[in-house]
């Protein structure tokens, strides 16, 4: 019997019930829908320290700092499927988005510096999707956004193999009057289970 795609979702938002919150619930319910075994992450529920750039991790591919981040990095490691969903925050992810992304300097090292067979070419390929929601209208409010995540993903092998992306959608709930959204997403993830 085949083994179910593994599929990580993970929520950068400290609103809860929000607009990305709701896009990403539907991208999971999509990866559900096929077979995949789902597991979440509310990043606001994790202590993360953001990196200090101490270069501890240059010489073993391991961070120094002991907090929980321990327990994501098993996760980004053991998934087929992540999906990283963070609102923009003057033109970035959210501080919790960019703790966890600046912490994957570990993995970074462990890919680049220690060439890491099981993060090298050989290695397990993964897939990344991005999905994000701007309050602005600006052109320009999500490319800084999707270049930090593709390396984001880039250092633990999941191509980025796309993402959902609504401007001027700021309060609470107003996805939901923009049902062709929900139901993208819901294909996003049916989607990205399919062809991992």
């Amino acid at each position: 019997m085949k083994e179910a795609v593994k599929v990580l979702g993970i929520f950068g938002s400290p609103r809860r019930g929000g607009n990305t919150e709701i896009l990403l619930e539907e991208a999971l319910r999509g990866a559900e829908k096929e077979g995949a075994s789902i597991d979440r992450l509310d990043l606001s529920d994790f202590v993360i320290t953001p990196c200090k750039e101490c270069h501890g991790c240059d010489d073993t591919g391991k961070c120094i700092i002991l907090d929980d981040m321990e327990k994501i990095y098993p996760k980004l490691l053991e998934a087929d499927v992540v999906i990283l969903a963070s609102p923009i925050f003057f033109y970035g992810v959210t501080a919790w988005a960019k703790a966890l992304i600046d912490r994957s300097q570990a993995l970074w090292a462990k890919k680049y510096l220690l060439k890491d067979p099981s993060l090298g070419k050989e290695g397990k390929r993964r897939r990344g999707f991005f999905i994000s929601v701007g309050a602005t209208k600006g052109q320009k409010v999500f490319e800084g956004s999707i270049l930090t995540v593709k390396y984001f993903f880039d250092v633990f092998n999941a191509d980025y193999a796309g993402e959902l992306l609504f401007r001027g959608v700021e309060a609470k709930g107003d996805i939901l009057k923009h049902p062709e959204a929900l139901q993208q997403a819901f294909e996003a993830g049916r989607r990205l289970v399919q062809n991992p």
